[in-house]
């Protein structure tokens, strides 16, 4: 489809992730929205207002189809915006419910008589409406409510979006009444427990008396219509009586998610603190303290990252020891791989579900969670494991700043890298190599082999034989003493470039530089993974509460390459 797609909803909990999957596919798309609001990157802003029907024409001059989520209780006025609508695109999507109230009903016929393509969604009970016990579940171990017995089966907003976005880009949906659920029936009861799962600790259903449920709802403003009218279908729901229906996988040709998957998603909803690695005084690894930390909400330019993993970098030994300074407490890990899962305001570029990787200048990616200056963050690799990506950020930046914007590696180069068998190193080896350099490398005998496989055309055993002098370039990537930094400095022939991350080298021809944070680089070098052109060696995968254990083996010479850590 040439042109755009209208969302009318576009930030509600299923606009959203329709406009989310629309990009994804690379559509066109338009937000309909009251006043300016904050959309996704590719998105296109339209101004109008459902209430003034005159206001629509600009907003659907050229889009091929609309997503309408109609915000009001009563069907009043939409027959005047559908026929703005029908004046320009020829196929509409419209989210009803399972329960066609009066409303919706009048909605799915004016519709079915406005002369475009229509598809009508029918979704049973979102599994986004657990959210309104997350106050109950941040604040102790129990959900209160009538009726723990009463089944659904919770439809996830994503599957209501994969269903919308298919009827809204491809033909064969039209005149469809698609009923959506979830895979399989739950009770409240079994959906508490779920959540409990998914934020690492038990949470029970307790029962209370419906007319105190119903004393609260009113309480809260909710109309007695609309209670009753709650309170009844809850009585009314039992394992036996909720449907499952096949609607999500026969549009999608996709598995619909479970609810736990959602829970998953979710879990920070419902978590007043989250899993940490921090240090509260500087010292030896045994500072390292693994705790409840209070949950980070993302700031304006930020986004909340759900972790999949980080990576040890033996700098942060430093910063542990004192030889860097820090906020106290600190929650260490400047590598993140992981999943965006909410946005603070003003972030464009990424929304709930993205994946991502970054390297966090201030700490705070050894946890479960963290938030994240958006602009930091590239998309993460899609070749390799979400978990596997940590090992990139810090690593890969920095070589790719040695060989290339320091040393000037490039097509005939002898090059010289001193640790190639550490982090680092084998991100330095494969850009080298692959800039056409003849690379010699430094590497003991428990790494040799690997250094040998990202493409050193020389492996010296800098324990048993001595470098070799002449080179072009030497890039210096481990703490050395003053012997062998001049030594190192030696190497290079007249004319040539000594560069170092470690110990300064003594030549009026050597760099030492401190690595920037460039997620420009960043993203040619995911790119170049998912070509399967840079090869992502991770020597340890351990989990997070292994940290002062890693500190420790890296502190007495015991580490090599690349450790992610997972929470």
């Amino acid at each position: 489809m040439g042109r755009s797609i209208l969302v009318i909803g576009a930030t509600g909990t299923v606009g959203g992730r329709v406009m989310a999957h629309l990009l994804r596919a690379g559509a066109g798309v338009r937000a309909l929205t009251r006043t300016p609001a904050d959309l996704p990157l590719g998105a296109e802003r339209a101004l109008g207002d459902l209430s003034e029907p005159g206001s629509l024409h600009d907003a659907v001059d050229g889009v091929e189809a609309v997503f309408l989520v109609w915000p009001f209780a009563s069907a009043d006025g939409l027959e005047a915006v559908l026929k703005v609508m029908a004046a320009h695109a020829r196929r509409i999507v419209y989210l009803s419910s399972a329960a066609v109230r009066e409303h919706e009903r009048q909605a799915e016929s004016l519709i079915e008589r406005s002369g475009m393509e229509w598809t009508i969604l029918r979704p049973h009970a979102f599994a986004a409406n657990t959210l309104r016990w997350a106050g109950q579940v941040r604040a102790g171990d129990v959900v209160r409510g009538p009726y723990g017995q009463a089944a659904m089966s919770l439809v996830h907003e994503d599957d209501i979006a994969a269903v919308a976005v298919r009827a809204l880009t491809e033909d064969g949906h039209a005149g469809a009444v698609h009923e959506l659920t979830g895979p399989r029936s739950l009770t409240q009861a079994e959906q508490a427990r779920i959540i409990g799962e998914a934020i690492g600790r038990p949470v029970r259903w307790e029962e209370t008396d419906p007319r105190e449920a119903r004393r609260e709802m009113l309480a809260r403003g909710w109309p007695a219509g609309v209670v009753d009218g709650i309170l009844r279908a809850q009585a009314e729901m039992t394992a036996d009586a909720a449907p499952v229906t096949a609607a999500v996988a026969e549009v999608t040709a996709g598995a619909p998610r479970t609810f736990r998957s959602w829970a998953d998603e979710h879990a920070h909803a419902f978590r007043a603190g989250a899993r940490a690695a921090r240090i509260h005084e500087y010292g030896s690894a045994e500072v390292i303290r693994h705790e409840e930390a209070p949950l980070p909400a993302p700031g304006p330019g930020e986004v909340l990252v759900r972790v999949a993993a980080t990576s040890f970098n033996p700098s942060e030994t430093g910063l542990r020891a004192g030889l860097l300074q820090a906020v106290l407490p600190y929650t260490l890990g400047w590598d993140v791989s992981g999943t965006v899962v909410a946005v603070g305001a003003g972030v464009t570029r990424w929304s709930r579900g993205d994946r991502v990787i970054g390297r966090l200048d201030g700490g705070g990616a050894a946890a479960e969670y963290v938030a994240a200056p958006a602009a930091a963050l590239a998309a993460a690799p899609r070749a390799i494991p979400p978990a596997d990506a940590a090992a990139i950020p810090v690593a890969a930046l920095t070589a790719w700043q040695a060989v290339f914007e320091h040393a000037e590696v490039s097509a005939g180069t002898r090059v010289l890298i001193n640790g190639a068998g550490g982090g680092v190193g084998g991100f330095a080896v494969q850009l080298a190599k692959r800039a056409g350099a003849t690379v010699i490398a430094t590497a003991g005998p428990r790494s040799a082999g690997v250094v040998r496989s990202q493409g050193a055309d020389r492996i010296v055993d800098y324990t048993a034989e001595p470098l070799p002098g002449g080179v072009d370039a030497v890039i210096n990537l481990v703490g050395v003493d003053e012997g062998k930094a001049a030594e190192l400095a030696s190497l290079v022939r007249p004319g040539g470039v000594a560069v170092s991350i470690a110990t300064p080298l003594p030549s009026p021809a050597a760099t030492h530089f401190v690595t920037r944070n460039d997620p420009a680089q960043l993203a040619q070098i995911v790119a170049l993974v998912d070509a399967g052109d840079l090869t992502v060696d991770v020597a340890e995968s351990l989990p997070l509460s292994e940290l002062a254990s890693v500190h420790r083996r890296s502190e007495a010479g015991l580490t090599r390459g690349k450790i992610i850590l997972i929470p």
